[in-house]
C-alpha cells in the first residue's frame, strides 16, 4: 500500500513540475513577442517575474516531495518516538504541532526569498524584517490557540467515534464557515489597520451601488496594504452582518473613481450571483470527498510506515495527502470560478460602465506586473480568473481595439486612455 501512495504522489509531483516547465517555456517565448496591455519594457519585466516565480514553485514542489518521502519513510517514526505522552489527545496535538512546525521551517526560506528578494526586486514588497517577524509571531499565536483547539476536538473524534471522518468533516466545514464570518472583523484587523472611508462622492456612489443589489454591509473600509505591498486589490469579505467592503489604499491611488466603481461592480456581481455560497458549497463537496477518501485509508498503510494509526498520525497523513486529492479537483473548481468571473465582469460593466471596467483591468495588469499570457495547461489547472485578454474579448475588446484605446508612455509604462467615457 505504501508503494501505491508513493507512486501516486510521485505522479502528482511530476505533473506539477511539467506544468510549470511548460509555463516557463511558453512565457520565455511570448515575453519577446509584441507587447500587449503594457509597454514593451514592462511586458518583458512582467514575463521575467512570472518565470522567476515559477522556478521557485518548481524548487518548492521538489522540496515538498522530499519532505513527503521523509515523513512516510522515517519522519513519522522519528516524531512518534520522541513523544511519550500518556494522554492520547495531548499527544496527538503535540505531534501535529511538531509536524506542522517542521514543515513551516522548511518552507520559510522560500517565503523569505519571495518577499525580500524577488518581490522587492520587482517593486512589490515593502515589508520590513521587523513587521515580517511580528506578522509571523501573530500567526503562530493564533494557530496555537485556534489550531490547538481544533486538533484536540478532531483528535477526540478520531479516537472515540467509529465513523469519525463524517464528524470530522462536519467540524472542519463548520469552522471554515465560522472563519469566513469572523475574518473581516476579528482576524484581519490583527494584521492590518482598517479605516472607515470618509464621507464623499465616492462613498455615496459605492453605497448606491450596494443598495441596488441589496447588499447590507458592516461598512466601507480602507486597508493599509501599502505598508507591506504595492499590489492593487479590493474585496467583499465576511458573511451575514459581518460583510464589509475593503479597498486597498494602493487601489485608491492608482484607479480613478469611475474605474474603482466598475471594479466594485464586478465584486457586487459575485454577491448578486451568490458566488460566495457557490464556492462554499464546492469547498464543502471537496472537503467531504477528501475526508471520505483519506478517512478510510487502510491500516496497512500505517503499519508499512512503521507507526500505529493513532489520531495524530492519521490527521497528519490526511494533511500530507490533501494536496493530491485537491489537485484532482482543481481543474473543475477553476473552470467554475472562471465562468463566475465572466458573469461578474458582465455585471460590473453594466454597473460601472464597460469602458471603465476595461481600463481598470488593464491598469490592474500593468500595476501588478501580471503577464497577460499563459500556457493553456497552466490556465486549465490554476487560473481561477480567466486570462485578462479573454476577459477583455468577452467585453467586446479584441487586441486591435485595446491598442487603439491605449497609448504607452515609455518613461514608466503607464497607460493614458485616449478617450474617456
Amino acid at each position: 500500500m505504501l508503494e501505491i501512495v508513493m507512486v501516486l504522489y510521485t505522479v502528482y509531483t511530476l505533473i506539477r513540475v511539467y506544468i510549470s516547465v511548460m509555463q516557463i517555456g511558453y512565457i520565455s517565448k511570448e515575453k519577446n513577442s509584441e507587447a500587449i496591455l503594457m509597454s514593451e519594457e514592462r511586458f518583458r519585466v512582467a514575463g521575467e517575474y512570472a518565470i522567476k516565480k515559477e522556478r521557485i514553485s518548481i524548487v518548492s514542489t521538489i522540496v515538498d516531495y522530499i519532505m513527503f518521502v521523509w515523513w512516510i519513510t522515517s519522519g513519522f517514526v522519528w516524531l512518534t518516538s520522541i513523544l511519550q505522552i500518556s494522554n492520547s489527545i495531548l499527544d496527538s496535538v503535540i505531534f501535529l504541532f511538531g509536524f506542522i512546525g517542521i514543515n513551516f521551517i522548511v518552507g520559510l526560506p522560500f517565503e523569505i526569498y519571495q518577499t525580500f528578494e524577488l518581490d522587492r526586486e520587482y517593486g512589490f514588497s515593502k515589508i520590513t524584517p521587523k513587521l515580517f517577524i511580528i506578522d509571523k509571531l501573530k500567526a503562530v499565536a493564533i494557530f496555537i490557540v485556534l489550531g490547538g483547539t481544533i486538533f484536540a476536538i478532531l483528535s477526540w473524534i478520531v479516537i472515540n467515534i467509529s465513523n469519525w471522518w463524517i464528524w470530522g468533516f462536519i467540524l472542519l466545514f463548520s469552522i471554515a464557515i465560522l472563519v469566513n464570518l469572523i475574518y473581516p472583523t476579528i482576524i484581519a484587523p490583527i494584521f492590518n489597520k482598517f479605516s472607515p472611508m470618509k464621507e464623499g462622492e465616492l462613498k455615496s456612489s459605492i453605497e448606491d451601488m450596494m443598495k441596488k443589489v441589496g447588499l447590507k454591509s458592516d461598512g466601507i473600509f480602507i486597508m493599509d496594504a501599502s505598508k507591506r505591498d504595492n499590489r492593487l486589490n479590493a474585496y467583499f469579505g465576511g458573511l451575514g452582518k459581518s460583510k464589509r467592503v475593503v479597498l486597498f489604499d494602493t487601489l485608491l491611488e492608482k484607479l480613478s473613481n469611475r474605474e474603482l466603481l466598475a471594479v466594485l461592480g464586478h465584486e457586487l456581481g459575485h454577491f448578486s450571483h451568490k458566488d460566495i455560497w457557490k464556492n462554499i458549497i464546492m469547498m464543502g463537496v471537496l472537503l467531504f470527498l477528501a475526508f471520505f477518501i483519506l478517512g478510510n485509508l487502510p491500516q496497512e498503510l500505517f503499519f508499512d510506515m512503521g507507526v500505529e494509526p493513532n489520531a495524530g498520525v492519521v490527521i497528519a497523513m490526511m494533511m500530507l495527502l490533501l494536496p493530491l486529492i485537491s489537485f484532482i479537483f482543481t481543474p473543475i473548481m477553476s473552470f467554475v470560478s472562471r465562468h463566475n468571473e465572466y458573469n461578474a465582469d458582465k455585471f460590473g460593466s453594466k454597473m460601472g460602465g464597460e469602458r471603465n471596467l476595461v481600463s481598470a483591468l488593464i491598469k490592474l495588469v500593468d500595476e501588478n506586473k501580471s503577464f497577460p499570457k499563459s500556457h493553456p495547461l497552466f490556465i486549465f489547472f490554476y487560473y481561477t480568473h480567466p486570462p485578462v485578454l479573454e476577459r477583455l474579448k468577452e467585453l467586446g475588446y479584441n487586441e486591435e481595439k485595446i491598442k487603439e484605446m491605449t497609448k504607452p508612455i515609455k518613461k514608466d509604462g503607464i497607460f493614458v486612455f485616449l478617450k474617456e467615457e
